[in-house]
């Protein structure tokens, strides 16, 4: 069942001059949005229209109805494109008057209805073809619930029957189909993905890789120390844990595996690596920028908010992985690693465009002149030298590839704002938020934990921008009434979005490492999770205590991040049954008390967070010499299973 509800159409493989053609188009359509985003002031809803039909008509034509659809489009491929391309051709003639028409009092004329209703009916085949069944369902649930949950009874009917109601909000205004999720898809995300995609054409990838492997490859876990550090410098390009693990997990996996490394281990560290990366800033994938919109927050502000529980993020995973490499000898590369100069020298271009997305972010541009700036910086800074220059075809094909790879973004935020729109006209985002509150009783501690497992559940099998907003919608008020801000509140519900990636039992990044590990990805997910806890903890602590995303005085962030520091060491220590030299394996109270004392590293009150290190340092001081004189217990079992 899991495979079917993720089953989504096949990418076709075109060659020749097919292949040309549809580089070319694709080349030209990226052109536009750049132009559209940069050099004019679009109209929102005439630019989300547009976008939306070119998507869909490059859409049916480049993925198949199934996953063992041929290379060859079918008549039905056809017909859909052309009726994609049909409806904004109509919307782009038509611009004015449906730009000026009276929402909820104009009439429709039969043109308008038919080509409102024909992209109702694509955007749920576009989210069927690239998401699979899963999401699919949930929109189609949504929409019936719009249309005939006026038969339902309080508190969850809605006063809403007719059908061309429906399809004016959803359809002809910027509240639905071509709201927040699809206007910051056609601007900050496509920008930004061509950024990544015009990084990685002119060998930012190879570069980031020999980056890792300079700084921990021939250190004890080395592979899975690459692993982790190019994955998450991957990851915050591509903003898809599932992308990110196919593009590196297929190098670092096989290379952890000829070493000896468990299939399990290998495949959970590439999964919690590359899910981490869309939390990763500056570009932290697509949803962050949905989360600006959506809360009003400026970009730079969530960035720079975002930066201090990432580096926690990975600096746990990466403890983790060294502390059970160590435990059971696992082996550093043993190929030749380039020196970390040499590294530098041949590839210190690839650090101009991401210091200059810093700067211009620092400097308060806006997020669609950021990304502009950033990939036209890739461009100048490869001409540097003659190993990174890329030709105009290079640049021709990452125009390309970057309308390609947005097809299945696109198709899922569109899908997202159906629901987003079908929420706010009905009401069922506050209806839901009283339920939450009503199942915690209003329990702080509890409502956070029922927000929690219900963003994970709506973000199971479901790419994280589509998990974030259904989060944002239905999750979001309930910690709005208890009086949470919204920039907490929000970065509470994205990194939850963010980790349903590697959550059992569906876990679409363990389902791609699976794949190249050759194991259970139920196995692999749970170990995933198990190297992934800070990221599960860390949401908390937004809310408890602010000053771990920047909010406060210098003092309280500086206290923090020591402590957030202190806590993560304890809970990598603990986790992993750290095995010092000579010693062997800690007692669970010893585990417990470190427990306690990182919950009280990262309180708020500054007497209690400096206990809570005080104690942490005062733990591992002593766990590490009582296994130096081989006192701790039990000695480590040396093979992992």
């Amino acid at each position: 069942m899991r495979i079917s509800l993720l089953a989504t159409g096949r990418r076709r493989t075109f060659k020749g001059a097919p292949l040309t053609l549809l580089s070319l188009v694709a080349a030209a359509f990226a052109c536009w949005v750049i132009y559209a985003n940069i050099f004019v002031i679009s109209d929102p809803l005439v630019l989300g229209i547009l976008f939306v039909s070119s998507i869909y008509t490059l859409l049916f034509i480049v993925i198949g109805h199934s996953p063992n659809a041929s290379d060859r489009p079918t008549v039905l491929d056809w017909g859909l494109s052309a009726l994609s391309l049909a409806a904004g051709v109509f919307f782009f003639i038509n611009a004015k008057e449906i730009s000026d028409r009276i929402t909820l009092l104009d009439p429709f004329t039969p043109a308008q209805f038919f080509f409102g209703a024909s992209l109702l009916a694509l955007t749920l085949e576009a989210t069927r073809r690239t998401t699979g069944l899963g999401l699919t369902a949930v929109v189609g649930v949504f929409l019936l619930y719009n249309q005939f949950g006026y038969m339902l009874p309080p508190p969850f009917g809605h006063g809403i029957s007719d059908f061309s109601y429906l399809l004016d909000i959803l359809v002809f205004t910027t509240d639905g189909l071509f709201g927040v999720p699809v206007q910051v898809v056609a601007s900050y995300v496509f920008l930004f993905v061509l950024f990544g995609t015009l990084l990685a054409k002119a060998g930012g990838g190879d570069f980031f890789f020999n980056l890792a492997a300079s700084l921990t490859g021939k250190s004890a876990g080395g592979p899975a120390k690459v692993a982790i550090i190019s994955s998450g410098l991957y990851g915050t390009m591509s903003g898809s844990p599932t992308s990110d693990v196919v593009a590196t997990g297929s190098i670092t996996i096989p290379i952890m595996r000829r070493l000896g490394y468990t299939k399990r281990f290998a495949g959970a560290v590439e999964v919690a690596a590359s899910t981490g990366g869309s939390a990763m800033p500056p570009i932290m994938g697509s949803a962050a920028f949905i989360l600006a919109e959506y809360t009003g927050t400026p970009y730079r502000e969530i960035v720079f908010a975002a930066i201090i529980p990432a580096l926690l993020y990975y600096f746990g995973v990466f403890l983790q992985v060294h502390f059970r490499s160590v435990r059971y000898s696992y082996r550093p590369y043993e190929d030749a690693v380039p020196p970390l100069a040499k590294t530098l020298k041949d590839g210190w271009p690839y650090l101009v465009p991401i210091a200059i997305i810093v700067v211009v972010l620092v400097a308060g541009y806006s997020p669609v002149f950021t990304a502009g700036a950033g990939a036209m910086a890739v461009i100048v800074a490869s001409l540097f030298t003659k190993r990174t220059r890329m030709s105009l075809r290079d640049v021709v094909e990452g125009l390309a590839e970057t309308t390609l790879r947005i097809l299945p973004v696109a198709g899922a935020c569109a899908a997202a704002g159906l629901v987003i729109g079908g929420l706010s006209m009905t009401g069922l985002g506050m209806k839901a938020a009283n339920v939450i509150l009503e199942v915690s009783a209003g329990v702080e501690v509890i409502t956070l934990l029922v927000a929690a497992a219900v963003t994970i559940i709506l973000g199971l099998g479901m790419p994280t921008p589509s998990a974030y907003i259904l989060a944002a919608v239905l999750v979001g008020p309930a910690l709005a009434k208890i009086g949470y801000p919204d920039l907490e509140s929000h970065m509470f519900l994205l990194y939850f979005a963010i980790l349903s990636a590697l959550t059992p039992p569906i876990a679409v990044a363990a389902l791609a490492a699976a794949a190249i590990a050759e194991e259970d990805p139920i196995i692999i997910a749970l170990d995933a999770v198990r190297l992934a806890v800070v990221g599960f903890l860390i949401p908390f602590v937004f809310l408890w205590n602010p000053a771990i995303l920047g909010q406060g005085d210098a003092f309280a962030v500086t206290l923090t991040i020591l402590g957030g520091i202190s806590a993560v060491s304890a809970i990598a220590v603990a986790l992993e049954w750290a095995k010092f030299p000579g010693g062997g394996a800690m007692a669970w109270p010893m585990r417990i008390a470190l427990f306690v004392c990182a919950v009280a590293a990262v309180t708020p009150q500054p007497m209690i967070a400096v206990a809570g290190m005080a104690g942490t340092a005062f733990l591992l001081a002593t766990t590490y010499l009582h296994s130096r004189r081989g006192q701790t217990g039990t000695k480590a079992v040396l093979k992992e299973e």
